[in-house]
């Protein structure tokens, strides 16, 4: 369904931003990784930015469900402020970020957020409003860091600033309206500036490539224009490298022509409970530790990033700061160090675990009957990539296959999937859009065999499995099948609206009706707690009359969201 726009800068428009921002960075996710080459070439820059702005949403979605608004409504008034989704959104940043880049992103949310927030509870800003916004969040990132760089995000953030104010003037007789305006310019001198970094830095244009921070700062600003005009720039083409050893080499030659021969062992990351007197102390001992420093937040709570040769240096001088907390190690090219251990030997890893996200409580039992780790998906709550990343860890294998049985997941499970690889454990993600499909995939896993030769196999059968689904409509919608009312029974074939109609039975059994006319062997029926118990006998019993050679399964799914779950194979 196309995005509604927003004509001014209020809650709803940030949770449309912080969504579209999410799914945008999570398609660009890998190329942004591959482009990593500075401050330091460790492919994660995409990933970093992908779990920063999820965690972002997280918390403005908690606020949207603090205050019972439903998912697309608009306002009525009950809901969230403007200040209160921007401070959620800014918050989450801070205490969610990772990496270098995605600190710098907090930091630009902040900056954002402290002039929405100014001067009382505004319910919306206009374009002169996120105008000023965009300036703030420039000039807070760049004092966040104690030694900018330009060709860097730094330097995009600062020429989207200044094309928004050249902008912002004469802007609402535009025929988007005023933020449309001030976001297409923001986003187009961001572009310009980004494609002139590799000439700001040797680095960049030894390995051929923009700058991995100003890329992804250029795609979050892409899904700012899609919120106001409902339509998404054009995809941004970038130099890739064919291999990640040219970024090391890169690197490495820059490095040396600069008489460094190598940099800091390890990134520090925490969060930091202090008074502002303490961060400036701080900031002045890790500064003469370390190098890539980077400090953001306020109001007693900071987001501390510093990359060291003394991890423990760097942890001790925020004890002595105040309250350091989540603390984050990582050894560059040795994945993380922990330092928190129990003191007793490490449990040993089995070879090979599967973990799978399922939608309900009746399929987690199914699911761990056959051997699986898994993360139960509640309606309305999908995981974050930390805990599928958790799940991995608990599996405690050497190798794991990861099942998301969800479209809308696999970039949060990519994310993730990314974790868990730096971690020192061989994942492979099989893209299954349905438990379905992840139950004829877990059907065929055989630990004994070769790795790959298992991938394989769950692949092929979560591929031949043909995925449907019977839902009630929470809203008026516009669906490939035409115009549905809240209340109308809905059946999704392959993630499409295929049917709409009033009974649940009736619909089902057109929806397997179209499935099998292409022919199957076996269908699975995952009954919801919410559907007519009758459902299945009857789609059974349909099935042996009019489907030679077919056979049926069928099992109880619980809450899951869905009324029925139909995979055919």
């Amino acid at each position: 369904m196309a995005q509604v726009p927003q004509r001014f800068f209020d809650a709803l428009a940030v949770r449309t931003w912080c969504g579209l921002s999410l799914r945008a960075l999570g398609r660009a996710r890998e190329e942004i990784d591959a482009i990593n080459v500075y401050p330091v070439a460790d492919g994660d820059t995409g990933t970093n930015l992908y779990l920063t702005v999820e965690s972002a949403v997280a918390a403005v979605e908690a606020v949207f469900q603090a205050h019972s608004v439903d998912a697309g409504e608009p306002d009525a008034g009950g809901g969230p402020s403007l200040a209160d989704a921007v401070g959620a959104m800014a918050h989450g940043a801070l205490i969610g970020a990772r990496g270098n880049s995605g600190t710098i992103l907090a930091q630009l949310l902040r900056g954002m957020a402290q002039v929405l927030t100014a001067g009382g509870e505004p319910a919306h800003t206009d374009g002169p409003g996120l105008r000023l916004a965009l300036r703030h969040a420039a000039e807070s990132a760049r004092q966040a860091v104690a030694h900018p760089v330009e060709g860097t995000v730094l330097t995009v953030a600062s020429a989207a600033a200044d094309a928004a104010d050249a902008a912002a003037e004469g802007a609402a007789e535009g025929p988007e309206g005023d933020c449309a305006a001030v976001a297409r310019a923001a986003y187009e001198g961001a572009r310009a500036a980004l494609a002139a970094t590799p000439g700001q830095l040797p680095v960049l244009e030894r390995a051929g490539v923009v700058d991995a921070g100003g890329r992804g700062l250029v795609t979050v600003l892409a899904a700012l224009v899609e919120t106001f005009t409902g339509r998404a720039p054009g995809p941004e083409r970038v130099a890739v490298p064919h291999a990640r050893v040219a970024h090391d080499e890169a690197a490495g030659e820059c490095a040396a022509e600069e008489g460094d021969e190598s940099g800091p062992a390890f990134e520090v990351i925490y969060l930091l409970e202090a008074d502002d007197a303490a961060v400036a102390r701080l900031r002045r001992r890790l500064d003469a530790l370390g190098d890539s420093l980077v400090v953001v937040g306020g109001d007693g709570l900071w987001h501390i990033h510093v990359h060291v040769d003394d991890a423990g240096a760097a942890v001790e001088a925020g004890v002595e700061a105040g309250r350091p907390y989540r603390i984050r190690i990582t050894h560059f090219g040795h994945g993380d160090a922990h330092t928190a251990g129990t003191g007793r030997p490490p449990r040993e890893r089995t070879q090979r675990a599967v973990v799978a996200v399922v939608p309900g409580e009746g399929l987690a039992g199914l699911y761990t009957e056959a051997g699986a780790t898994t993360v139960l998906a509640r309606p309305g709550e999908p995981p974050a990539s930390g805990e599928l990343v958790q799940a991995v860890r608990r599996a405690h294998a050497r190798e794991v296959v990861l099942l998301p049985n969800d479209a809308e997941l696999r970039h949060t499970a990519a994310a993730a999937a990314e974790q868990a690889r730096a971690e020192g454990i061989r994942v492979a993600l099989i893209p299954t859009r349905s438990a379905v499909q992840g139950i004829a995939a877990l059907a065929v896993h055989e630990p004994e065999r070769r790795f790959d030769e298992d991938v394989v196999a769950m692949t092929s059968a979560a591929g031949a499995t043909r995925h449907a689904e019977v839902a009630v409509a929470e809203r008026q919608s516009w669906t490939t099948a035409g115009i549905c009312q809240a209340g109308d029974v809905l059946g999704l074939v392959d993630g499409d609206v295929a049917v709409i109609g009033a009974d649940v039975t009736e619909v089902a059994a057109t929806v397997l009706d179209r499935m099998l006319a292409a022919g199957g062997e076996l269908v699975t029926l995952v009954l919801g707690d919410e559907a007519p118990e009758t459902v299945t006998a009857h789609l059974e019993a349909r099935v042996r009359e009019a489907y030679l050679a077919v056979d049926t399964v069928v099992y109880r799914g619980g809450r899951q969201g869905a009324l029925l779950l139909i995979g055919v194979e």
